[in-house]
């Protein structure tokens, strides 16, 4: 069984990879991915269309997205000296916690492959608020979760609205009240600094 989850994953990864190679064209072919071990070989096909749909993308990004926002918000309990950003980093850390849970919980039932660490663009914003302390460091996070919360509001609402896959399109669309009450927090609490 370990077998054929690691096939299918890295058959995904084959078809994403080939989403995301440049190859503009509309194709819906089938890849084959072959595994051969010592005892036995196994062919697993997949749909590359499927690969690049867009419930794939929103779940990746809102995958990353969430992990991103615990990780910051930990580090801005180690950071701040602020009680304002303290108990907005604590909301950050259990709402996103539960949507991420819920959220992988989705994917596994789906056979869905989330990322197990954050992108590129988040690590940099995670290492740029690591070097700043004090106000600085308050003004950049607070300005980064207002950036961040109004991309994830309009990712959910998209997905509320143009997903194919209920399950998603329930998540992003009981999710968007949420990251919308994050986003008025932290407008509040930028309008007070």
């Amino acid at each position: 069984m370990r077998k054929l989850t690691l096939i299918t994953a890295i058959a995904l990864a084959v078809g994403l990879f080939q989403a995301c190679s440049g190859n503009k064209s509309s194709s819906t072919t089938d890849s084959v991915v072959t595994k051969t071990d010592s005892s036995k070989t196994t062919t697993v096909k997949t749909d590359t269309a499927m690969a690049a749909n867009p419930d794939s993308v929103f779940v990746r990004k809102a995958a990353v997205g969430g992990m991103a926002e615990v990780a910051l918000a930990k580090l801005a309990l180690t950071k701040t000296s602020s009680t304002k950003i303290k108990e907005f980093a604590n909301m950050m850390i259990t709402d996103h916690g539960k949507a991420n849970d819920e959220l992988k919980s989705i994917a596994k039932t789906k056979n869905v492959m989330l990322p197990a660490d954050v992108d590129a663009e988040h690590q940099k914003k995670m290492d740029d608020l690591s070097a700043k302390s004090g106000s600085d460091f308050d003004k950049a996070y607070v300005s980064a979760m207002v950036d961040g919360h109004k991309k994830t509001l309009d990712l959910m609402k998209d997905e509320a609205m143009n997903g194919k896959d209920a399950d998603f399109k329930g998540f992003a669309a009981k999710t968007a009240p949420v990251v919308q009450m994050h986003l008025d927090a932290i407008n509040r609490i930028k309008d007070n600094m």
